[in-house]
Order: C-alpha cells, then sequence, then structure tokens
C-alpha cells in the first residue's frame, strides 16, 4: 500500500470521527428533540460515509469493498427511517387531537 492512500484513509476516517464529534455534542447542546435528531443524523451519515471512504481502498478485495458499501446504504436507511420515526411521535405529542 502506497503512503498517498494511507494518507487519504487516516484523514478521511479522522474527518469521519470528527463528524461523529459534531453530532453527539449537537445531540447533547440542541434543546428540542426534532434539533437533536438533525444533527444527529446529518453528522452520522456523513461521518460513517467518510470512514467507509477511508476503508474502501484499505479493503483486501471487491467483496468486502462491497460488504461496507452495503452496511453503510443499511445505515443511511435505518437512521433516516428512525429519524421520520421519532419526528412523527413528537409532531403527534405537540399537536393532540381536538
Amino acid at each position: 500500500m502506497s503512503l498517498l492512500v494511507s494518507i487519504f484513509a487516516t484523514i478521511a476516517v479522522l474527518a469521519g470521527a470528527f463528524f461523529f464529534i459534531a453530532g453527539t455534542l449537537g445531540l447533547l447542546r440542541f434543546g428540542d428533540t426534532l434539533s437533536r435528531v438533525h444533527a444527529l443524523t446529518k453528522a452520522d451519515n456523513l461521518g460513517l460515509g467518510l470512514i467507509v471512504l477511508g476503508l474502501l481502498p484499505l479493503a483486501d478485495s471487491i467483496t468486502d469493498a462491497l460488504k461496507l458499501v452495503v452496511i453503510w446504504a443499511l445505515v443511511l436507511f435505518g437512521g433516516t427511517t428512525a429519524a421520520q420515526l421519532v419526528a412523527n411521535a413528537v409532531r403527534r405529542e405537540q399537536d393532540p387531537p381536538s
């Protein structure tokens, strides 16, 4: 593995970790639930994408790289679904039926 690939992978993984930390800080600092969910899902999706991007050049085979991409896609789908469910629950709680 070349030095350039190693440097790229390290930078991408560190940038992904930075976004995970930023999402956690948003979760702790923001006041209402919708702002917390928004900060967490955006930062975590970008953070995981950067980590996967950093790990792709280090994969031993194409199947390992495809597994990383599939895991990323499943987490994206699960995160957006969970955020939508949380937002719907908060909206139903704030606007009770008349």
